[in-house]
Formats: structure tokens, sequence, C-alpha cells
């Protein structure tokens, strides 16, 4: 899960199913490089092109940019379909991303948002491999170039993504499935970044290892490679695994520990119904008993006494996102909490069990 950032990403192209769908600025450099890289290939095949070869090289990029979004469009509307809350869909320097709330996630939804992306790309190589089909392929033609290009490409990226480490989606699928057995998605988070780890380390074994040994010279081409996309890989895999490490720790505590409890009133009672002051806090909650928000002693002692009758609770309440009610009962651990204050930057959050009893509620300022 990715939190949502308060400045654009990029330039905006679209919505989809209701989320931003963005282009990111470091885009345009990835499309520069393979202008410049792929720009001579097409000239050494269509030498007859001449300059412009490098817009064919642009078209590429272009379809390359329609792979990403297909990509992670297919995250989004997984996603979505699962429950999340898809916030934005950006096309960037790595590849793109998909930013949305996750916090009800489970083993099995995870795992079917992180294969989704890899099968998308599977079924645009697949449709690439039909273009190909409806190609002259005995002459070299922009069209061929392009089909072939597009087709590969997918195809590479649907396997790649699939290797079995964080931050990769095969890294996710790792992280569901060690979460499905152990219970513990923290555990789930250190083994698949780990594995990523160890996904760095093949990568580096194939491309400079094993030509090392075959007393190959090592190309230039492939220590940029490693630099660039093992150094992602690498970062991802790191910082999955210090996430774990701290899930893990909040696994050992006990919502419990933390809770601060209240006295609940209907917020559609009038302020005659609010209990003495005694220290304790008052939350207001709607007929299906759920909270709606905390009293705020400064908008009580600005209602005068004699029109206490006639106000309802519910203007003298504090009210909060809608994420600040975790679904936990007192002996869970404290994960839930914590992520719904960072991800809201909450200064408190209300603990309902399933049952609907109010339990109390957990201070940021008291972690």
């Amino acid at each position: 899960m990715t939190a949502p950032s308060t400045k654009a990403p990029g330039w905006r192209i679209g919505r989809l199913a209701g989320a931003p769908v963005y282009i990111g600025r470091s885009w345009f450099l990835v499309a520069g490089v393979i202008v410049v890289l792929f720009g001579p290939v097409v000239q050494n095949v269509l030498p007859d092109l001449g300059a412009w070869a490098y817009l064919v090289a642009g078209a590429f990029a272009l379809l390359l940019l329609v792979s990403v979004l297909v990509h992670e469009a297919a995250h989004a509307l997984v996603g979505q379909a699962c429950g999340y809350v898809v916030s934005r869909v950006v096309a960037d320097f790595w590849g793109g991303h998909t930013a949305y709330d996750s916090r009800d996630s489970t083993a099995g939804r995870s795992a079917l948002v992180a294969i989704a992306g890899p099968l998308a790309n599977a079924g645009l190589a697949g449709l690439g491999w039909l273009w190909l089909q409806q190609i002259e392929t005995e002459t070299q033609t922009i069209a061929f170039l392009l089909a072939a290009g597009f087709t590969w490409a997918n195809a590479f990226v649907a396997a790649f993504n699939l290797l079995p480490g964080l931050p990769l989606d095969g890294g996710f699928l790792v992280d569901s499935l060690v979460w499905k057995i152990t219970g513990s998605r923290a555990l789930g988070m250190i083994v698949a970044g780990w594995s990523g780890r160890l996904v760095v380390v093949a990568v580096a074994w194939w491309l400079l290892g094993r030509p090392w040994l075959a007393g190959q010279e090592l190309q230039m081409t492939n220590v940029l490679w490693l630099v660039v996309l093992g150094g992602f890989l690498w970062f991802g895999a790191s910082d999955a695994i210090k996430v774990g490490h701290a899930r893990r720790r909040l696994e050992s505590v006990r919502v419990r520990d933390y809770l601060t409890p209240v006295m609940t009133v209907p917020a559609d009672s009038t302020l005659t119904q609010l209990p003495p002051p005694a220290g304790q806090l008052v939350m207001g909650t709607d007929s299906d008993g759920r909270p709606v928000g905390v009293l705020d002693p400064a908008a009580l002692n600005s209602v005068p006494r004699e029109a206490w009758s006639t106000t309802p609770v519910s203007t003298v309440l504090q009210h909060l996102p809608a994420g600040w009610v975790v679904p936990a009962a007192p002996e869970d651990d404290m994960t839930d909490v914590v992520i719904a204050i960072q991800t809201d930057h909450l200064p408190l959050v209300a603990v309902q069990d399933s049952d609907g009893h109010v339990h109390g509620v957990v201070r940021a300022s008291d972690l």
C-alpha cells in the first residue's frame, strides 16, 4: 500500500474507475532513453528510413507506455474489486505504480492484486503475437519491428515481474503465501524482502558473474543495467524487510495496552443527555452504534445552557475521517490501529469489534 500524496506525481491524462491516471515526469526520461537506444536498431534494420527511424523508436516508447498503464490498470481494477480504495495510477521511471489503501486486505486478495499485472502483460504479449501473425515476416517492416518489440517487451515484463522477491509482483505472491501459512503479514514481508535480495544476487550473477567465469569481457551495458535495476530491487527489498520487522514488533503488542475508555451517547440526542463531566472522553454514535466523533469541550462551552435541551450532541462533536474507526478487539495486535493513525494522520482512532461494541480509543500521543 502506498499512502496518497497531496502533490500531483505528473500530468493527469484521465481517470480509471474514479482514480486519476498520471504520466510521471520521470517517464519522459525513460522515453528519451528508449528513443536513443532503439533508434539505431531501427536504422540498422531499415536504413532507408534515415532519421525517421527515431520516430519509430518514439512509437515503440508509446507502446511501452500503454503496456505500463495496462499493467497498473489491472492492479487497480482488481484492487477495487477486492475492496481497496485506489487513489492514483502512475507511469514513471520505474515502470509505474498504483497507490491504494489495503488495510482490510487478506493474503488471498493481496495475491490476486499482485498477479493481475503480470497476467495483463502476458495478455498483451499474446495480442502482440497475433499481430505478428498478420504481418509478412519475411521482409523487415516498421510494423514487424513494432509488433516484435511490443511482444517481446510484454513477455519479458510479465516473466520478470513474477520473480519471487519484493518489490516485484512475484514478491507479493511470496509475501501472501507466507502470510497465509503463518498468519503473519510481517513474516511474509521479511521473507519476500530477503527473497528480493536473492533475486538481485541472481541478476548480478547472470549479467556479470556468468560472462566473467566464461572469460568474456564485461559489457558496460550489463553493468549499467545491474546498477539501475539491481539498485531499485535491492532498496525495495530492504524497505520491505524494514517494514516487516516494524510490523512484527506491532504484532507483539495488544490493543488493550493502549486503550482509553470512553462513554458513548447517541449523536442525535440533546446535550442535556450528556453524562456529567468526569474527565472521561465522550463519543457520539449514530443509529447503528458506529462512532461518528468525540466531544469537543470548546464547542460544548460555546452553547448557552438554555439551548442544551434543543441542541443535538452531533453539533459539538469533533468529526474525523471514516478511517478513524478500526475494526478490532482488545486482544488483537496493534498493526491495524497504527496503520490507520499513520495513513490518515489521525490524533486518535476508535476501536470497535465485529459485534459493534466500542471498546475505547487509542490516542496517537500515547504511541
